[in-house]
């Protein structure tokens, strides 16, 4: 027998060819700078022609990889150090947004240089926003004038939603804010935004990302009021986020005041101690009657938990708002404050299903056992003015639901007018 040994079979490895497309040229930072820095060199201030560049390049050069660096080069023309220096030691182009014309249509030129690039190469978007953040942290070390062509730029991006509103956290940074530099970024920011859509558009992507509330913060502590924010920006020539930001404080006043109402109700306040609070607050925020009597009402019902049942809920409402009705006799001393809580009572009754028939009950208490508001004086204007089609589709109408209360109450005599009005037949 032969001591020969037998060659054991081996397996070959099959060999997967890369596609052109796919295959990459593996660069360090350096190498994959001085590329990009060749091609804007070349190209020159022709954008379209760079725009050019750029979509072809990403099928050669590792824009996963090196998103940052990409991004710090068409912006400042290098690689950045941390404070938003130039790194000394690296090339350069003088073709980047820093060294542009300072107008906005330049901007825009540059808005849709790295629209198309991030619309060419999707995974750069989450980079593109990252970058930006970066580079408002950054603002100390640039330029007055390169601080107005990125607020220009951003504000673009912005408008036409390459970015999310979110990167304005960066603006918060407690140093740029103490030396004023995010205020004067914000109006150049802001203007080229509104120029691109509008007020609402604003508006809309703020309150997106929670940050509607937040303007007053662009200030430090020892000027963060409303008063400085409007002159600020209205000065500036920006008065409709002056009354934007002003709305949005009284909203959140609103909503404090709300909130206080209900703690000292749960607490069991007295109601003398609860009204004098509330009418410091209407005095101190500039708040009208008719609207204390919306955030009282609101107030008022959010404070309980309302049984199921809808036979039960009516006389569980009578009896919570007859112990709280000296609460909205002491809000309701106009006739427009008695229409305005008409008008909720009759929003509340509608949107709360349970609630469908409690209205005229609930009516006939506050004319008859609480004397809230006076009487069929407020109907005709309540009628003529609020009949929706929501609260006829239900026959909610609050007119004709009054006049139906003021009738069981033998006021006939004057309710007789609006009773035989023509509206009346509409709202039933």
């Amino acid at each position: 027998m032969s001591n020969q040994k037998i060659q054991k079979p081996t397996l070959t490895g099959q060999r997967f060819k890369t596609r052109k497309r796919d295959e990459k040229k593996v660069f360090d930072p350096t190498q994959f700078q001085e590329t990009i820095v060749q091609g804007l060199n070349q190209t020159g201030s022709d954008l379209d022609a760079v725009a050019k560049f750029l979509d072809a390049s990403g099928a050669k050069l590792d824009y996963r990889r090196y998103a940052e660096t990409l991004f710090d080069i068409l912006v400042a023309g290098g690689m950045l150090a941390p404070g938003g220096t130039l790194s000394d030691d690296l090339t350069r182009t003088e073709f980047c947004l820093f060294t542009a014309q300072e107008d906005l249509e330049t901007m825009q030129a540059y808005a849709q240089v790295f629209n198309k690039l991030i619309r060419r190469y999707k995974y750069l978007e989450k980079g593109f926003e990252e970058e930006i953040k970066k580079l408002l942290l950054f603002l100390k070390g640039f330029t007055e004038s390169e601080r107005n062509k990125l607020a220009m730029l951003t504000g673009i991006l912005l408008a036409n939603g390459n970015i999310s509103a979110s990167i304005l956290n960066s603006l918060y940074n407690e140093n740029l804010v103490k030396e004023g530099v995010s205020a004067a970024f914000a109006v150049k920011l802001f203007k080229s935004w509104i120029h691109e859509k509008d007020i609402n558009s604003v508006a809309g992507s703020l309150r997106k990302v929670g940050m509607d509330n937040r303007l007053l913060e662009l200030f430090p502590a020892n000027k963060r009021s409303c008063e400085h924010f409007s002159k600020y920006f209205t000065d500036a020539g920006l008065k409709e986020l002056s009354d934007f930001a002003r709305n949005q404080q009284a909203i959140g006043s609103r909503k404090e005041l709300q909130k206080d109402l209900q703690e000292q109700m749960e607490r069991g306040d007295p109601f003398k101690d609860i009204i004098a609070s509330a009418r410091e607050e209407m005095k101190k925020n500039n708040i009208s009657e008719q609207t204390m009597i919306g955030i009282v009402w609101t107030s008022v019902m959010s404070y309980v938990e309302w049984n199921k049942k809808e036979e039960l809920v009516t006389e569980q409402a009578i009896k919570h708002l007859k112990q709280y009705s000296p609460l909205l006799k002491a809000f309701t001393s106009q006739g427009a404050s008695e229409i305005l809580l008409l008008v909720k009572m009759q929003e509340y009754c509608y949107d709360n299903i349970h609630f469908m028939n409690s209205f005229q009950k609930i009516v006939v208490l506050l004319y008859k056992g609480s004397h809230v508001v006076d009487g069929c004086d407020v109907l005709p204007p309540l009628c003529t003015a609020n009949n929706t089609s929501d609260a006829k589709a239900v026959g909610l109408c609050s007119a004709c639901q009054a006049a139906a209360a003021c009738r069981s109450l033998g006021k006939l005599s004057q309710c007789t007018p609006l009773l035989s009005s023509p509206l009346i037949t509409v709202c039933q």
